[in-house]
């Protein structure tokens, strides 16, 4: 397809995207019942026996595929991050502040084994994966990726527990010591840099759930009138005679073009690739 082609159904394309959406808004003009549409209809929170969770309000993040169940408190500053579930349904779980639970991690109680509810402080970082099971965390802690913390363990403050390690019932970490293993055993005291980097994951967690926060609080209006305002700019700068392409594309991931888009490419045109 010629130069002239190309621009041509790319310039109808655009019109017929731009015409579908005053459509959309035309609609949604003339509806009676007005209503605010959210990208992901929200299942976060659960109440269990009419005990519903108790988030702080301010600058707590949880992910919208996260779920929060029964008898939970989860402190200012905190995040739960994606596909995490935070389960207290037979018992109680308690999250400080400043303390993240990262992607797919599991906190859960324990009842018909012993009356155990799960108690994590603040400035703890809970790795993707991890579960902590009806036991202890205390303040400044990492529990490492994958990581096993079990019931009745105590896990003491200034710890960290290595990635996939196992913490098995009753287990005491005493302070200022890594634990590694299945089971879980000392590997040796920690340095003065590891002990000041614990705090530092929970700022760095809580400053990145800031961020996530942000964008999944829009709705779908938002979302639209972010997109217009993107292709107007678009439009300005092609429109633009003076305008010069940057020499290099931050946004080009390996040759392939912008994430979430139509690549140029030998991959949509294959015939791109066997010119000489």
């Amino acid at each position: 397809m010629s130069g002239m082609g190309i621009r041509m159904v790319t310039a109808v394309a655009s019109a017929i995207r731009s015409a579908g959406k005053s459509l959309d808004k035309a609609g949604a003009n003339m509806e009676v019942a007005k209503y605010s549409e959210k990208l992901v209809p929200s299942t976060r929170f659960v109440a269990v026996d009419g005990v519903a969770p108790r988030v702080a309000e301010y600058g707590t993040f949880v992910a919208p595929s996260a779920s929060v169940i029964g008898d939970v408190t989860i402190g200012r500053n905190s995040s739960i991050w994606y596909g995490s579930t935070v389960r207290g349904d037979v018992n109680t779980v308690t999250i400080g502040e400043r303390t993240a639970i990262m992607d797919r991690a599991v906190i859960h109680v324990a009842k018909i084994q012993g009356d155990l509810p799960t108690n994590i402080g603040n400035n703890v970082t809970v790795g993707a994966g991890a579960l902590i099971h009806a036991a202890t965390v205390k303040d400044l802690c990492v529990i490492g990726e994958s990581a096993q913390v079990l019931d009745g363990a105590v896990v003491e403050s200034n710890s960290i527990v290595d990635i996939g390690a196992v913490v098995t019932p009753g287990t005491v970490v005493p302070g200022g010591e890594l634990w590694a293993g299945a089971p879980a055993k000392k590997i040796r005291e920690l340095t003065a840099e590891e002990i000041a980097s614990i705090p530092q994951k929970a700022r760095d967690a809580l400053e990145l759930a800031s961020m996530h926060a942000v964008e999944n609080s829009k709705d779908y209006a938002q979302v639209l009138e972010e997109e217009d305002w993107i292709d107007f700019l678009e439009d300005t700068q092609e429109d633009d005679p003076h305008r010069t392409p940057p020499p290099g594309d931050i946004d080009d991931i390996q040759g392939m073009g912008h994430p979430g888009r139509i690549f140029n490419s030998t991959l949509t045109h294959p015939e791109e690739g066997i010119k000489k």
